[in-house]
């Protein structure tokens, strides 16, 4: 008689899990039919990122298009848990603003591959025009990287779709909330060799892709140098070295437990907002770090710096459009 109940809660719960699941589609495999029986006011459109961005020897270009990928698929679960939502999942958008090499001042870096922030804003933008004008009213964008341009844009994109489709687009990576528990936590000696400031492929990120895609991590990160900075201007000087391999912290630190700590932290805080929004918080009230970015004196002269080089880069392309007579 026992065995008869375990196996019919395993399959209540496989059950359950199944349904949940089937709330949960991805835009890419729907036809025109599929999509447009959706319930706009309760299907929530999630739009993950990720920058093609070096992350120094020992991480993959993408790594924040995997931490992402992984963060949107949690916010989906959270989401369809409540009665009558769907979520529909949009393709992964690999470009982004400014890599964690401009640090430096070095513009160029193999592995990154980013793009003009206005270009950024534009794609967002024509997304928002793209669900607004079908009528889609709850978009969530699950784009983190630390670029201060990067997040201003993507910010600009979502208060175009509120003031237009009277919705909500919020970069949820974007947005500084009190933290609902304690952060995990790592000791004072590996506090001071990491660094205070945790920017850039040193312990924590190196400890995530290891949580979430270990193949991808050699295992000479365990001989690493460690490089910690303390503040912005501390990690310009790091990054300006000609040596310089492209993280700021202590990857040997990494491990995937504190990994997967970190990512359900972080998980756990992002759904949390994003459910209150839907119940009605106006994102407006929270700051946001695009905003606190522009505080720091050291980061305004690292995005000047990165803005001169991108208004170069756009004056190369229109002279060449305009010797071949191509309208901009």
């Amino acid at each position: 008689m026992r065995m008869k109940i375990f196996i019919l809660l395993g399959l209540l719960i496989f059950a359950t899990a199944s349904t949940l699941s089937a709330q949960i589609y991805r835009i890419a495999e729907m036809n025109t039919d599929q999509i447009s029986s959706l319930d706009k006011q309760k299907t929530a459109v999630i739009i993950p990122g990720g920058i093609l961005e070096q992350h120094g020897p020992y991480l993959p270009s993408y790594s924040d298009g995997y931490m992402n990928e992984w963060l949107s698929h949690e916010l989906a679960e959270a989401i369809v848990q409540r009665p009558g939502w769907s979520v529909l999942i949009f393709p992964t958008i690999p470009i982004g603003q400014s890599g964690a090499n401009d640090i430096g001042h070095k513009p160029v870096f193999p592995g990154t591959y980013s793009v003009r922030a206005t270009t950024l804003r534009s794609v967002f933008m024509d997304l928002a025009s793209e669900f607004g004008e079908q009528g889609f009213k709850w978009i969530f964008v699950m784009h983190g990287h630390g670029s201060p341009e990067h997040n201003r844009m993507l910010d600009q994109a979502g208060d175009y779709f509120r003031d237009t489709y009277k919705g909500k687009m919020v970069s949820l990576p974007g947005m500084l909330t009190k933290p609902g528990r304690p952060i995990p936590s790592v000791t004072d000696a590996e506090r001071r060799e990491d660094g205070v400031f945790q920017v850039h492929a040193g312990m924590s990120e190196t400890s995530r892709i290891l949580f979430l895609r270990n193949d991808l991590v050699p295992l000479s990160f365990l001989k690493a140098k460690p490089l910690p900075a303390n503040n912005m201007s501390e990690a310009v000087e790091l990054g300006k070295a000609t040596d310089w391999p492209g993280y700021i912290g202590s990857p040997r630190l990494a491990n995937a437990s504190y990994g997967a700590r970190v990512m359900r932290f972080s998980a756990d805080e992002l759904n949390a907002l994003a459910l209150s929004i839907l119940d009605g918080l106006d994102e407006r009230s929270i700051p946001r770090i695009s905003v606190l970015a522009y505080q720091d004196n050291a980061t305004v002269d690292l995005l000047s710096k990165n803005a001169e080089h991108w208004a170069g880069i756009e004056r190369k392309q229109t002279e060449w459009m305009s010797k071949n007579k191509i309208r901009p």
